[in-house]
Parts: structure tokens; C-alpha cells; sequence
């Protein structure tokens, strides 16, 4: 009961961490100013760990790498130490290494698909309550290259857009399949 509720508060951080670090790999794609306080929070918590890492891994085909692996990095210590405390004897064999690395990189992945999740719900919420809210143009910003195909496909029903909710639906089915893959590379971890 104990080791499962440090498990829980250490994955709460490890995965705030993780989220702020894949939120400013959106808003930097999404070309967000610096001086948005969303953006300027996000700086703020991730700068210390992203500055050196800039000087060792450099950029590549316009995705700021460097922060991706360290969301990675960051949830594959997360998931080494939930592998150390529930395997008795853990052995870090170069199988259970590579586990934990495929393991990891589906969790960042599923973090990204729940940060995906609320910008394009805010946004929806947004375009329907106040669209000329602060925040309304930096979740568009986010949401709108993934509903942009969406959108083709899927006319305004009565003037209202469906395909925030064909996104969403797409994006839990993604949430079920990464959940799967997970428990079938490493079948006793918790998630």
C-alpha cells in the first residue's frame, strides 16, 4: 500500500516532467511567443535540464531532439525504478534494458497523445465559449494541424465542427493501443 502510493507521487513528477518537456516541443512546432505565461511556465520548469542537453545533442529535421529524449530519458529512470522495485532480483539484462527503453518510449508517447487530448479539448471549449480568449489562439495553434485533415474530410454539421470529437475519439483508441502495447512488452508493470 505504501510502495504503491510512492509509485503513484514519483509518476505524478516523473510524468509532470515529461509533459512539460513534450509542451514545449508543441509550443516551440506551434511557433507560441516566449511571452505567453503558459510558454513562460514551461520555460521556466524545463530550462535547467534543456540547456546543457542543447549543447550535447543538437537538433535534427526541425524537431527540438534534444527535449524529446529527455522526456524519453525521463520516463525510461522513471520505469527502471518501478523495474527495480517489483522484480525481485532485477537483473538488468540487455533484454530488460530494451524492454524498459520500448516500455518508455510508449509511455512519452501516450503522454503526448493526453497533452494532444486537452489542447484540442480547451481549444474546442474555447471556439465555443470565448474565441477571443489569451489562450484560444496558442491551443489552436497546437490543435490545428491535427484537425486541419480532419476538417477536410468532415463538414460543419449546422454550423457546428465535428472533428474535435472524431480527433478525440481517434486519440483514445490510440490510448488503448499504447496501454496494450505496454503491458505486452513488459506485462507487470503497473500503469
Amino acid at each position: 500500500m505504501l510502495t504503491q502510493l510512492l509509485i503513484q507521487i514519483v509518476d505524478w513528477l516523473f510524468s509532470f516532467f515529461t509533459m512539460a518537456l513534450l509542451a514545449r516541443v508543441a509550443l516551440q512546432a506551434a511557433r507560441a511567443p516566449a511571452r505567453n505565461p503558459i510558454s513562460q511556465f514551461v520555460i521556466a520548469v524545463t530550462d535547467w535540464a534543456v540547456v546543457p542537453a542543447r549543447r550535447v545533442i543538437p537538433s535534427a529535421f526541425g524537431f527540438d531532439l534534444p527535449t524529446l529524449l529527455l522526456a524519453w530519458l525521463t520516463q525510461g529512470i522513471f520505469h527502471a525504478l518501478v523495474f527495480g522495485l517489483f522484480v525481485a532480483q532485477a537483473i538488468l539484462s540487455p533484454g530488460s534494458v530494451f524492454g524498459i527503453a520500448i516500455v518508455a518510449a510508449l509511455a512519452t508517447l501516450r503522454l503526448g497523445v493526453y497533452l494532444l487530448i486537452a489542447a484540442v479539448i480547451i481549444s474546442a471549449l474555447l471556439s465555443w465559449i470565448n474565441p477571443y480568449a489569451p489562450l484560444a489562439p496558442l491551443m489552436n495553434a497546437i490543435a490545428r494541424p491535427f484537425l486541419q485533415p480532419l476538417q477536410r474530410v468532415i463538414p460543419p454539421i449546422g454550423g457546428v465542427d465535428l472533428s474535435p470529437l472524431v480527433l478525440l475519439l481517434a486519440l483514445q483508441v490510440m490510448l488503448s493501443l499504447l496501454v496494450w502495447m505496454q503491458r505486452l512488452v513488459l506485462p507487470f508493470f503497473p500503469l
